[in-house]
C-alpha cells in the first residue's frame, strides 16, 4: 500500500454539501450528464469568466488557522484607555460560549417567522427594556448598526417627523464635543437630504432661530466631561426644538438619564455591556425614543402581542415601517440589525442585574476618580469638573510626547486628541494595579517622586446629576446572576429557536450557507477582539495584512480596481456605493444628476438607500418573465439623460434569472452618462464563473454575511463592502477629494472588522477552484429543487432552457381560491421543523427558495418532501376533504400544548398535526407559540419586557 504524501482533506468537500455520487444524480434528475452543461444553460456564455478566477492555492483547517495565528500575532495588544466610544470589557465566559460561539444563536435569520423565533425575541425584549430603563425613554428599537449611524438616524426622523408637522425647517445644530466620528457619519448623512448642518457650542445656540429643528449633543461628551443639560432641553422643548442626545449606557446607572429631561431621542452603543471591540465591531447601536414616535423609529421594534391559543408571545411590530413595503417612501434603508451583540448586550444585563451593572459603574468612576485625585497631588488639573470615566490633562506638547513615548513602552494607549491634550477613559477591566501604572507614567515624565492612590475613594456627584430612579426592576434581571441560572435560561431561550443546526433555511436572496466552525473559531481569539479602532496603525499590522489579503481576493472575485471595508451591513453597502457615484457625478460638476433607475422587482432596501443618497427614484418596467423590460429602460434613460445618475440592478435578477440582456442594459445606462450600482445580494450565483465587472457594472456590495460565510446571527451581524471601478476609487469611504466631502457611513475605519476573519478563512481554504465549485453546486441545487417540485407548484421564472440561477420562485397564488394563503403554507412548514422560504418577495403570494451549496442532497430531498405533503394538504382543502377554515394549514403550527390536551376537538388527528411524517416522531423540533396575532401586537404596543405574572406564566409555560 502506497500513500500520496501531497493529498489532504480539501475543505471544499465540507463546505459543499453533495458528495460526487449525490451530485450524479441530481444531474441525471435535470438530464443531464455535467454540471458544466448545466451552466452553459444557466449563464449567458458572453458574460462567463473564461480563465476563472486568480487566487492563492487553497489551505485545509489545520494550515489555515496556524496560518492566521501567526497573522493575528502581529496585533500588538496594548491596554487601552482611548475611549472615544469604545471600551475593554469583560465577556462573561458563559455568554461568549453558549451564545457568541453557539451556533444555535448564530447560524438563526432574522426572526420574521415569530413563532420558531421566541428565543431571540425574548432576549431583544430585554435589550429593548435595558434601554429604555437606562435612559429614561418610552420605547426603543432592537439595535442599529453603530454609535455614528444611530445619531445620523435620528437626526433623520426628527426631520421627517418636522416635516409630517408640515413645519418648514431645515436647520439642525450639533455640539462639536461629539465623538469624531459620529460627526463624520452626520456630515455624509445629512448633506444629500438638504439638511443644514451647524456644528457649534450648544451654550451658544440661539434656540429661538425659526429654521432650527433640532440639536444633538454627546452625555458625557467627547471630552469625557458631563454636564447637567436640564434646563437647556427645557429651553429647547419652549421653541419647539427637538433634541437627540449620544449617551453611555454603563454611566446611566449613575448618572440622570437623558430621558428625565425630556430630551426626544437618546443613542448609543452597547458595546462595553460585554461585547468586544473587535478593532471597531460589530456593536449593537441603541435608539431610544418617545412612544410618539413609534411609527418613525428606524429598525427594528419587537413587541409583545399573543398567539391562537392566547399566551403572550414576541414578533417584530408594526412591520408596515419596514422599507420591503414602503420601498421608497421608507423612514431608513435599515435590513440587517446587530441581533447576536444586542442578544449579548441583553445577556449581560440580565446577568449582572440592576446591582451588579452600578457595581460596575461605580468601580469605573472609582478608578476615574482615584487617579484624577492622585495626579492632581503632583500638580495635574484634570480639565473635566464632572465627568463618568474619562480625564482630560492640557500639557506643553514635549509633556505630551514623553507620557506617549513612556506609555507605549509600557504596552499603554491614551488618546491624544491633539499634541497637547491627553485623555485617559477607564473601563470595567480596569484594576487597581493599573491605575497604579497611569499614576506612574505621569510621575515619571514629570520627574516626581512615586504617588499613590486612594482604595477608598467619594465618587458622589452633584444632584442635578445623581440618578435616583430605578431600572431593571424586572424579574428577569434578579433571577439569574448565578452561573446555573443563566445558562439554564440561555439555553431555555436558544431551545425555542429554529437555526441551521435543526435544518435547512431555504431562504432566497438570504443565502443561508454553512458557517464553518474553523471560520469562526478566530472571531474570539483577543488578537482580534481586544483591539481598539483607532489604536496606532503600528499596533494592527495583523488586521492590516489579513484586510489586505481579503481586499485582493474580492477585488479578484468582483473584477473591480478596489475594496472598501466600511460598510458594516448590505444596506449600508448600498448606501455607500450611491454615495461614491454622487461624489463622483458632482466632481464632474454634474451635480444635477439624481435620477436612479431601479427594476419593480429590486430589494426594498433600494429604493429607500437611494433616496436616502438624495436621488429620484424611477421604477423599471419588469416583462412577463421577470425580467427588465428593456425597452422601459431605454425609454426612461432617454427622458432622464441629462439628470441621470444610476441604474440599481440585482443580479442574477431577483427573481432567480441571469438576464440575457444585462450587458445591453449597462451600456445603455453609460450611454447616457450614468454609473451602473449592482446589488451583490445574489453574489453567490456569480462568484468565479462571472463577476460584476464583467457585466458592466461600476459599483456593487458584496454582502460578506451571505456570500462569504459570515453567519446571520439572527438579523445581524452582517458586512457590506463595496468594490468600485478604477474611476470610482477617489471618493470611496475615507478618501480626501478636494472639494467634496469624503464619505463616511461607519463609526469604524473598517466597519466590523473583527468579524472579517471568518470570510477571509472562507476564500483562503476554498480557493479558487472550490469557489467556483460552490457556485455551481448551488445552481445544481436550486435547479434540482425545481425539478422536484415542479409537478407540484408551479415555477414562475426561468430562463430560455428553463433553468433558474441559485434560486428558484414557486407560485402559491392560485390556492388563495381555495382560501389557502402563502402564509399558511409557511406556518405549516414549521409543523415539519422547517423555516418558510421568502414569502411573498419579489412576488406577492409566492416563496423563493435558495438551498446553497452546502446542503447535501439528502437534506434537500427532505425540504422536497416536506413541501410535496403540504402540497397534498393544500389538495385536501381545495377537494373539500377538509374544512376550508378548520384546517392543519390554518391552524398551523401546533404546539406541544395544542397537541397533548385534554380537549382535543380538531377535525384530524393529534398525529395528523404534530406528526405528518414517521421521522418526526423521533427528531421533532416543536413551536414554542401557536400562530401570532400580530395585529393585536400593534393595536396594543408593547415593546419592553411583558408584566412579571405574564413572565412567570411564559416561563412555566416553557
Amino acid at each position: 500500500m502506497t500513500v500520496d504524501l501531497n493529498e489532504r482533506v480539501a475543505f471544499e468537500t465540507r463546505h459543499n454539501g453533495p458528495s460526487k455520487h449525490e451530485i450524479q444524480e441530481m444531474l441525471a434528475a435535470l438530464g443531464q450528464s455535467s454540471i458544466d452543461n448545466l451552466i452553459e444553460e444557466t449563464i449567458p456564455n458572453k458574460i462567463r469568466l473564461k480563465n476563472g478566477l486568480k487566487l492563492s492555492e487553497p489551505l485545509n483547517e489545520y494550515e489555515y488557522i496556524n496560518k492566521l495565528k501567526k497573522t493575528a500575532s502581529k496585533n500588538k495588544i496594548f491596554k487601552s484607555y482611548i475611549g472615544q466610544g469604545y471600551y475593554p470589557c469583560v465577556v462573561p465566559a458563559v455568554i461568549q460560549r453558549n451564545i457568541l460561539e453557539n451556533p444555535g444563536w448564530y447560524t438563526a435569520y432574522t426572526p420574521y417567522q415569530a413563532e420558531i423565533a421566541q428565543g431571540r425575541l425574548e432576549a431583544l425584549i430585554n435589550f429593548q427594556t435595558v434601554v429604555t430603563d437606562l435612559t429614561g425613554m418610552e420605547i426603543a428599537n432592537a439595535s442599529l448598526l453603530d454609535e455614528g449611524t444611530a445619531a445620523a438616524e435620528a437626526i433623520s426622523m426628527l426631520h421627517g417627523v418636522r416635516k409630517k408637522e408640515k413645519k418648514k425647517a431645515d436647520k439642525f445644530i450639533v455640539d462639536e464635543r461629539v465623538f469624531p466620528q459620529t460627526l463624520d457619519i452626520i456630515k455624509t448623512r445629512t448633506k444629500p437630504m438638504g439638511i443644514e448642518l451647524v456644528i457649534a457650542k450648544i451654550e451658544e445656540i440661539d434656540l429661538t432661530d425659526p429654521e432650527l429643528y433640532g440639536v444633538f449633543f454627546q452625555y458625557p461628551d467627547n471630552h469625557g466631561e458631563v454636564f447637567d443639560h436640564a434646563s437647556f432641553v427645557a429651553a429647547a422643548k419652549e421653541n419647539s426644538v427637538s433634541v437627540a442626545v449620544a449617551s453611555d449606557l454603563l454611566s446611566l446607572c449613575l448618572l440622570t438619564p437623558p430621558g428625565e429631561w425630556g430630551v426626544d431621542v437618546v443613542v448609543g452603543t452597547s458595546q462595553r455591556f460585554g461585547v468586544p471591540m473587535g478593532y471597531g465591531g460589530p456593536h449593537a447601536a441603541f435608539f431610544a425614543t418617545k412612544e410618539e414616535n413609534k411609527r418613525n423609529i428606524p429598525g427594528r421594534i419587537i413587541g409583545v402581542s399573543k398567539d391562537a391559543e392566547g399566551h403572550p408571545a414576541y414578533r417584530m411590530a408594526l412591520q408596515t415601517r419596514e422599507q420591503h413595503i414602503k420601498r421608497e417612501r421608507a423612514t431608513s434603508n435599515i435590513c440587517t440589525a446587530q441581533v447576536l451583540l444586542a442578544v449579548m448586550a441583553s445577556m449581560y444585563a440580565v446577568y449582572h442585574g440592576p446591582a451588579g451593572l452600578k457595581q460596575i459603574a461605580s468601580r469605573v468612576r472609582g478608578f476615574a476618580v482615584a487617579t484624577a485625585k492622585a495626579l492632581a497631588s503632583i500638580g495635574l488639573k484634570n480639565q473635566n469638573e464632572q465627568y463618568f470615566e474619562t480625564l482630560r490633562y492640557e500639557l506643553a506638547a514635549p509633556m505630551v510626547a514623553e507620557i506617549r513615548s513612556l506609555a507605549e513602552a509600557h504596552g499603554i494607549n491614551f488618546c491624544y486628541p491633539n499634541s497637547e491634550t491627553v485623555m485617559i477613559s477607564f473601563d470595567e477591566t480596569t484594576r487597581p494595579s493599573d491605575i497604579q501604572d497611569v499614576i506612574n507614567i505621569f510621575v515619571k515624565a514629570l520627574d516626581y517622586s512615586e504617588v499613590e492612590f486612594e482604595s477608598n475613594i467619594d465618587i458622589a456627584y452633584p444632584e442635578s446629576l445623581t440618578r435616583t430612579s430605578e431600572y431593571l426592576s424586572h424579574e428577569v434581571f434578579h433571577v439569574n446572576q448565578s452561573e446555573h441560572e443563566i445558562l439554564r435560561y440561555m439555553k431555555r431561550l436558544e431551545n425555542k429557536d429554529l437555526s441551521l443546526v435543526h435544518s435547512m433555511i431555504s431562504l432566497g436572496s438570504c443565502t443561508m450557507k454553512l458557517n464553518a466552525t474553523t471560520e469562526m473559531i478566530p472571531v474570539t481569539w483577543p488578537e482580534f477582539g481586544n483591539i481598539h479602532p483607532f489604536a496606532p496603525v503600528s499596533q494592527t499590522e495583523g488586521y492590516k495584512e489579513m484586510i489586505g489579503e481579503l481586499h485582493d481576493w474580492l477585488a479578484e472575485i468582483t473584477g473591480f480596481h478596489a475594496v472598501s471595508f466600511q460598510p458594516n451591513s448590505g444596506a449600508q453597502g448600498e448606501y455607500a456605493g450611491l454615495m461614491v457615484i454622487r461624489a463622483y457625478h458632482q466632481a464632474n460638476g454634474n451635480g444635477n444628476r439624481d435620477v436612479a433607475l431601479i427594476p419593480s422587482s429590486a430589494h426594498g432596501t433600494n429604493p429607500a438607500s437611494a433616496v436616502m443618497a438624495g436621488m429620484k427614484v424611477v421604477i423599471v418596467k419588469c416583462d412577463e418573465k421577470g425580467n427588465i423590460d428593456v425597452e422601459d429602460l431605454k425609454a426612461k434613460a432617454e427622458q432622464n439623460s441629462a439628470d441621470l445618475s444610476c441604474l440599481m440592478v440585482t443580479y442574477p435578477s431577483t427573481h432567480g434569472v441571469f438576464e440575457e440582456s444585462i450587458m445591453e442594459i449597462c451600456e445603455v445606462i453609460h450611454q447616457h452618462g450614468g454609473q451602473v450600482y449592482m446589488d451583490g445580494a445574489n453574489m453567490n450565483a456569480q462568484v468565479g464563473l462571472t463577476s460584476p465587472a464583467m457585466i458592466g457594472a461600476d459599483v456593487c456590495h458584496l454582502n460578506l454575511h451571505k456570500t462569504f460565510c459570515i453567519p446571520h446571527g439572527g438579523g445581524g451581524p452582517g458586512m457590506g463592502p463595496i468594490g468600485v471601478v478604477e474611476h470610482l476609487v477617489p471618493y470611496l469611504p475615507g478618501h480626501e477629494v478636494e472639494g467634496i466631502d469624503a464619505v463616511n457611513v461607519s463609526s469604524a475605519p473598517y466597519g466590523s472588522a473583527s468579524i472579517l476573519p471568518i470570510s477571509h478563512a472562507y476564500v483562503a481554504m476554498m480557493g479558487a477552484e472550490g469557489l467556483t465549485n460552490a457556485t455551481k453546486t448551488a445552481i445544481l441545487n436550486a435547479n434540482y429543487i425545481g425539478a422536484r417540485l415542479k409537478d407540484h407548484y408551479p415555477i414562475l421564472y426561468a430562463n430560455h432552457n428553463g433553468r433558474n440561477a441559485h434560486e428558484l420562485i414557486i407560485d402559491c397564488r392560485d390556492f388563495k381560491k381555495f382560501g389557502v394563503e402563502v402564509e399558511d403554507i409557511a406556518k405549516r412548514m414549521m409543523d415539519y421543523g422547517y423555516h418558510a422560504p421568502t414569502v411573498s418577495f419579489p412576488v406577492a403570494g409566492t416563496m423563493m427558495i435558495e438551498p446553497t451549496e452546502s446542503e447535501t442532497k439528502s437534506e434537500i430531498d427532505r425540504f422536497c418532501e416536506v413541501m410535496i405533503s403540504i402540497r397534498k394538504e393544500v389538495e385536501e382543502v381545495a377537494t373539500g376533504a377538509a374544512d376550508k377554515e378548520n384546517n392543519v394549514l390554518k391552524n398551523a403550527p401546533h404546539t406541544y400544548r395544542t397537541v397533548v390536551n385534554d380537549a382535543w376537538e380538531l377535525p384530524y388527528s393529534r398525529e395528523k398535526a404534530a406528526f405528518p411524517m414517521a421521522e418526526l416522531k423521533y427528531n421533532k423540533f416543536w413551536p414554542a407559540v401557536s400562530r401570532i396575532d400580530s395585529a393585536y401586537g400593534d393595536r396594543n404596543l408593547m415593546c419592553s419586557c411583558v408584566p412579571v405574572e405574564e413572565y412567570l406564566e411564559a416561563t412555566e409555560l416553557a
